[in-house]
């Protein structure tokens, strides 16, 4: 590659870009690897081969197709890690139907959020995991599933989701003998059932009429401003995503990958089940939900060569009592992402992991989303300075904030990205769409960095007031306008600050009403069961004033910068 004179660079490729659909190309591995293991979790005891996968798909898709399905019709995802998300994953592709990922950690609000938002018309989900019952929260918004039985439901059932006429109910620990919670809703096997009237040429020319440029997936992010956008994603965009990061990863049919990331993000859809189904590797869902332990248990008893994780997921493996028990010589490669990885970290994870081609990922949800990863010869420095480089067929430039020109190597600016990669749109919301993407196809990223002449990107800070605790991305707007719900609270500022484990915390400034008096305690017990739990603030000041700019805005860098003093980090 030869050095880049300013900070622009368009990557090309060995191989052209894959035009085919997520399960045009699926077929083409099935009939490679039939017999190798695609799919091993642990949580459930259960191993499918490539030509069992396959089969399990298509007895899902034919069900959605009886139960009238349709191309671009929104399906939801509510459950933590198992083979009938993958399932649904995968089926859904295969009819055309948008797959909706909705967070486990979701509650009541968030859920009905989601659901209007994308328009949701049928959704699957587990009966609960740990503290979160998601059947009774599914009937705190649907009451009707207590009072119709699942044939009645349909298009208008549900006053204030009318989109929605499908509520489907699996276990994926006790599959066999899990019983309908309330008559509305569906289970797993009559989905099964009504699809055995369906044939295999009326599935297949339902796939034959889909397109690489269809919507197949909507990713909730936290975006630039208010509350989360439902980025829309193509074959096109993550399949190819997938691969390339699968090529520099130099992943094959013998690879096996320790998933302990939620399926329900991109690093998990994408990077771990599309990557692997991409190549004939093994995807080994290590826990429902992050354990460090059972995922230290999974690349043992599995003999995994590679494992994804953020950080915060390192840490805790590397610093679990447990760890020099099992073995982790099988491991070579992995992608580590959502937060800066420390050279400590780095050289421990290579050193007592054995990982020793371990990459840093960066991008985000609205470019399908790996932007840019490091390469496997390159130096410790550069893999925790750095994000490095593009993948193929990806364009990234580093703006001027002001004038927009592309500045010189090494100077800070905006960076942005252009390509097959970029999403199609926030559904909708065309204004937000039109902020986010430019009039010449450039997705504005809010991220700060610089570019070397090598086309390494190294980030510095960001634009947009977003947290990154832990993997997860917080918009500080959603929480505010959530606490301003409670009568005591007159005004409220929430912002991160850095923290050594999670990478950023959550605080929260409180100016209560005159006369009012509340405790922390109290105002956390007010978040519990409204909001997903990593949104709860950690810090909260009750404040009598806040910094504020001549024009009354309110100055969230100083308060950043005085909670960073007072913390003592």
């Amino acid at each position: 590659m030869k050095p880049v004179k300013k900070s622009y660079l368009h990557m090309g490729g060995d191989k052209p870009l894959v035009g085919d659909t997520i399960p045009d190309y699926f077929s083409e591995i099935v009939s490679q690897f039939k017999e190798n293991e695609a799919v091993v979790s642990m949580p459930q005891d259960r191993r499918l081969s490539y030509g069992d996968l396959s089969l399990e798909i298509d007895k899902l898709a034919k069900g959605l197709l009886a139960l009238g399905f349709e191309k671009g019709d929104r399906i939801g995802i509510w459950s933590t890690n198992n083979i009938e998300w993958l399932v649904i994953q995968m089926a859904t592709a295969r009819i055309g139907a948008i797959l909706v990922n909705i967070n486990p950690a979701y509650r009541v609000n968030e859920l009905a959020y989601v659901l209007k938002s994308s328009q949701l018309q049928g959704i699957f989900a587990i009966p609960s995991f740990r503290k979160s019952n998601y059947i009774e929260m599914l009937l705190e918004i649907l009451p009707e599933l207590k009072e119709k039985n699942n044939d009645d439901i349909k298009q208008g059932t549900f006053q204030e989701f009318d989109f929605l006429r499908f509520i489907a109910v699996y276990d994926p620990l006790q599959k066999d003998t899990f019983q309908r919670p309330a008559s509305g809703f569906t289970l797993w096997d009559e989905i099964i059932k009504a699809g055995m009237s369906v044939s295999d040429d009326a599935l297949n020319i339902r796939t034959k009429e889909l397109d690489a440029d269809d919507p197949i997936n909507i990713q909730y992010t936290s975006g630039t401003t208010g509350f989360p956008k439902a980025v829309v994603l193509s074959h096109l965009n993550i399949l190819n995503n997938a691969i390339f990061s699968g090529d520099v990863l130099k992943f094959t049919d013998k690879d096996r990958l320790c998933v302990p990331v939620p399926f329900y993000h991109c690093f998990g859809m994408v990077l771990a089940n599309l990557l692997c189904l991409s190549k004939g590797a093994c995807i080994v869902i290590a826990c429902e939900h992050f354990d460090a332990l059972k995922a230290l248990q999974a690349v043992d008893k599995e003999k995994c060569t590679a494992i994804h994780g953020v950080p915060t997921m390192f840490i805790a493996e590397l610093e679990h009592p447990e760890f020099k028990n099992y073995d982790m010589s099988s491991l070579r490669t992995g992608i580590m992402a959502g937060a800066p990885c420390a050279p400590e970290l780095m050289n421990r994870v290579i050193n007592e992991m054995s990982c020793r081609e371990i990459l840093i990922g960066y991008g985000q949800t609205e470019a399908s989303p790996i932007t840019h990863l490091t390469r496997p010869a390159d130096s410790i420095k550069r893999r925790t300075e750095t994000v490095g480089i593009s993948l193929p067929y990806q364009e990234v430039k580093v703006i001027d904030l002001e004038t927009g020109a592309v500045l010189p190597i090494d100077e800070e600016g905006e960076i942005c990205f252009r390509g097959y990669h970029i999403m199609k749109e926030y559904y909708g919301d065309k204004e937000a769409t039109q902020r986010a993407i430019d009039e010449k196809g450039w997705l504005h990223s809010g991220d700060i960095g610089a570019m070397d002449a090598e086309g390494y990107v190294k980030i510095t800070g960001r634009l947009k007031e977003m947290i990154i605790r832990g993997g997860e991305n917080i918009y500080p707007r959603e929480i505010e306008d959530f606490l301003y719900t409670n009568h005591k609270i007159a005004e409220v500022s929430v912002f991160g600050v850095p923290d050594k484990f999670y990478g950023e915390e959550i605080v929260v400034w409180i100016l209560l009403h005159e006369n009012e008096t509340a405790t922390e305690e109290e105002i956390r017990n007010f978040c519990k069961d409204k909001i997903a739990h990593f949104k709860i603030p950690k810090y909260i000041k009750f404040v009598k004033e806040f910094p504020m700019t001549v024009t009354g805005k309110l100055q969230k860098f100083k308060m950043r910068e005085m909670m960073i003093n007072e913390k003592g980090d």
